[in-house]
């Protein structure tokens, strides 16, 4: 029996435990907020005992990974745990001035938030010598939900306009693909970094201005970077800060697989195709 064990139900984590259960495994998850058929973060000691497989999708905060706060003992005794998975970010990367890193580019983050990503992937690793450690370094997340769509209906798009600054993205069916497919893997105990990032980093306006063409709508009028940032929350200027374009190709090769949605234009139409079908405009 293969029993996944999925620290956050959440956005991501709940896309996992669909793929992980259409793949044979028997999955159990946690969440702070009362969900059916989830256990609650603070009752997992017996999942942690029959898990063969562990995923945590929950980010550190001030004080360090919240899931080995609570859990790290318990963990390194479980007696049947045969890989872990760790969902980090490519903000361990820091800025680049726009340059490629890939899966062997050292860590060099430049933001409080960058720096603690690396503290947890550190002290997940060091499970890696009783069994293999996957560290999944995730881009810009979207999906159903999502998306550019949501705040196009809604009227709240803007066309951020900053020339150069291209980022990744990573739809979340090819998370949960790309997880399920590494946990499938037969391989040794030891750290493994995977960079789960679509083939073409773009523009945030090229993204806004193709869904609203999705959409049959204008797209909204363009506002320079610097008019926008006297007005930017602290995490909008934090993720307007760094640029950076993310490289993949070693992570599809390990995992023998060719992403679902390789950029943004066919993540986006599959989007409004599913959501269309829910009734959404």
């Amino acid at each position: 029996m293969k029993r996944l064990l999925i620290f956050g139900l959440g956005y991501s984590g709940s896309a996992i435990a669909v793929a992980a259960r259409s793949a044979g495994f028997e999955v159990a998850g946690t969440s702070r907020a009362a969900m059916s058929g989830s256990i609650a973060f603070d009752a997992a000691d017996l999942a942690i005992q029959t898990a063969t497989h562990l995923v945590s999708t929950a980010g550190p905060g001030p004080s360090g990974d919240p899931v080995l706060a609570r859990y790290a003992a318990a963990i390194a005794a479980a007696p049947n745990l045969r890989w872990i998975g760790y969902l980090s970010s490519t903000v361990v990367y820091g800025d680049r001035g726009g340059g490629w890193v890939n899966e062997a580019t050292p860590p060099a983050p430049t933001q409080d938030r960058g720096q603690r990503r690396v503290e947890a992937e550190d002290a997940w690793t060091r499970f890696a010598g009783r069994c293999p450690v996957d560290l999944f370094r995730l881009a810009g997340i979207y999906g159903p939900g999502r998306s550019a769509f949501d705040d196009l209906r809604t009227g709240r798009a803007r066309r951020m306009v900053k020339p150069g600054h291209q980022f990744g993205r990573i739809h979340r069916d090819d998370i949960a693909r790309a997880v399920v497919a590494a946990m499938s893997q037969d391989r040794p105990s030891g750290r493994r970094v995977l960079n789960l990032a679509d083939d073409e980093p773009s523009e945030s306006a090229v993204v806004v201005t193709e869904a609203a063409s999705l959409l049959g709508l204008m797209p909204p009028p363009p506002v320079a970077f610097e008019d926008a940032l006297p007005g930017m929350s602290p995490m909008a200027r934090s993720f307007w800060a760094e640029n950076r374009k993310v490289a993949s190709a070693k992570t599809k090769a390990a995992l023998g697989l060719a992403w679902l949605y390789p950029t943004y234009r066919e993540g986006l139409r599959a989007i409004l195709t599913q959501e269309r079908g829910n009734g959404l405009p």
